[in-house]
């Protein structure tokens, strides 16, 4: 598997996987026949990639408590990469969901669908990054990601796009923040111009039923901030896995023209001097270390004049 980044991207190019302890990925990434302890499967991914999506810190809101990382499991991360490697993290869905999700278990069912009082909460955030502090360099964008927001939730783009404002607004600087939402019909100059204001950075989503990527980066100005991320999810999280039967060592369902866009915006920001993060998910072509390959493959070809 070659997933060396070409030189002529190296100073502007990260791309990596989102999450990493798959065991169907010995011989790819991992050694054959060797037994991983849970904390050993970064030092291995960090021998192929130089960044990666850390989403276990996204689940945060339940009922009574936001929980926050645990420091014994940050200082693990941070001890098993090199120093030049980079985590992007998802923010605590404490802070992104106005309400808590209508499915809970039985003993807590009365907080199905209740407002989350923890929405757009600037303490929660810090509380967060102060939990992250091991990581030091090795801490990259921090991804806001909003579900999609129906009327009862979000009445109105402008509402959102408002409250969104005053959040970013009020976030600790020196950090990377990120957004990614979920409405397409936020996705909008105003969002933009939003994101630029701010230095925020601007997060695409190939899946989830948003608009093609290719078609937002042709459509708007998507330069917000010096760095962009760029998110491979696929369209059909639930068919890939029964076809797979979650054996990720294979390419099942090929994202041509997924792939060529990423390599599209890498190209793109790198005349502009913005680093792009490209995550890719085992759910987008049933591989993503192979999704990864198959991704560099194109972007070492020549670009089309």
């Amino acid at each position: 598997m070659n997933v060396d980044i070409p030189e002529k991207y190296h100073q502007h190019l990260r791309v990596g996987t989102c999450s990493w302890k798959y065991d169907t990925w010995k011989g790819l990434v991992y050694e054959p026949g060797t037994r991983y302890h849970a904390d050993d499967y970064l030092v291995d991914y960090s021998r192929f990639f130089n960044t990666v999506e850390v989403d276990q810190w996204f689940w945060s809101l339940f009922p009574g408590e936001v929980k926050l990382p645990a420091e014994k499991a940050v200082s693990t991360y941070a001890a098993s990469v090199p120093a030049d490697f980079v985590f992007s993290v998802k923010a605590p869905n404490a802070v992104t969901l106005t309400h808590f999700y209508a499915k809970q278990p039985a003993k807590f069912r009365e907080f199905a669908n209740r407002p989350n009082e923890h929405f757009l909460d600037a303490s929660i955030v810090e509380q967060f990054l102060e939990s992250l502090e091991p990581l030091h360099s090795r801490l990259g964008p921090i991804m806001f990601q909003f579900e999609y927001l129906n009327e009862q939730k979000m009445p109105s783009r402008a509402e959102f796009l408002d409250k969104l404002g005053a959040f970013l607004g009020r976030l600790p600087s020196g950090f990377q923040y990120a957004v990614e939402t979920r409405n397409k019909n936020c996705l909008c100059d105003e969002f933009f111009d939003l994101l630029r204001s701010l230095k925020v950075g601007t997060v695409l989503l190939d899946g989830y039923f948003m608009p093609p990527p290719s078609r937002i980066i042709n459509r708007f100005d998507t330069r917000t901030a010096d760095f962009a991320i760029i998110r491979l999810h696929g369209p059909d999280r639930a068919g890939i896995e029964k076809r797979t039967n979650k054996d990720w060592s294979q390419i099942v369902e090929p994202q041509q023209g997924g792939i060529d866009t990423a390599v599209e915006f890498v190209r793109r920001n790198s005349t502009d001097f913005i680093t792009t993060y490209v995550n890719v998910n085992n759910h987008y072509e049933g591989s993503a270390p192979l999704s990864i390959e198959r991704f560099l493959n194109e972007l070492r070809k020549e670009a089309p004049k």
